[in-house]
């Protein structure tokens, strides 16, 4: 019968731990997702605060464009009653002619000011679309 001695040096087949290469490949692949992550939570954080500062410049916007329109309105309206008042016994038709001439000539001006200022306004969230664009260029220069 022979006696089997075990050798230090030699390890079961089985027992050994993994290779070097695939632990770093695992390192690399969990730093790889913690910097992805990472840049995708400060995107985030810049949406989020570019959406806080339009809703605060919209709200502004509009609050302000209500005051303005509500008082030029009741101004002009009052400066037509003036006028139509004092031409009531001459020329009442021709005064009121004018006024509704004045508010048309107003709304059409107003208008075109309106679809100036909307077609030059810059793009909602144009600078978190062009970090995106820097972070996906850059990506694709380390591929």
């Amino acid at each position: 019968m022979a006696v089997q001695t075990h050798d230090p040096r030699v390890e079961p087949r089985g027992s050994h731990e993994a290779p070097r290469p695939v632990a770093g490949l695992f390192q690399s692949l969990n730093q790889f997702v913690a910097t992805l992550v990472a840049i995708v939570h400060t995107r985030l954080e810049l949406l989020t605060t570019e959406l806080q500062e339009e809703v605060r410049q919209v709200g502004g916007i509009l609050l302000w464009a209500f005051i303005a329109a509500f008082a030029a309105m009741m101004g002009l309206f009052l400066a037509a009653l003036a006028v139509i008042f004092v031409f009531w016994d001459t020329h009442r038709l021709a005064a009121s002619l004018a006024m509704i001439g004045l508010f048309v000539a107003v709304a059409v001006v107003s208008g075109l000011i309106l679809r100036h200022k909307l077609s030059t306004k810059p793009p909602l969230l144009d600078d978190t679309l062009a970090e995106l664009a820097k972070d996906r260029d850059q990506l694709r220069a380390r591929l």
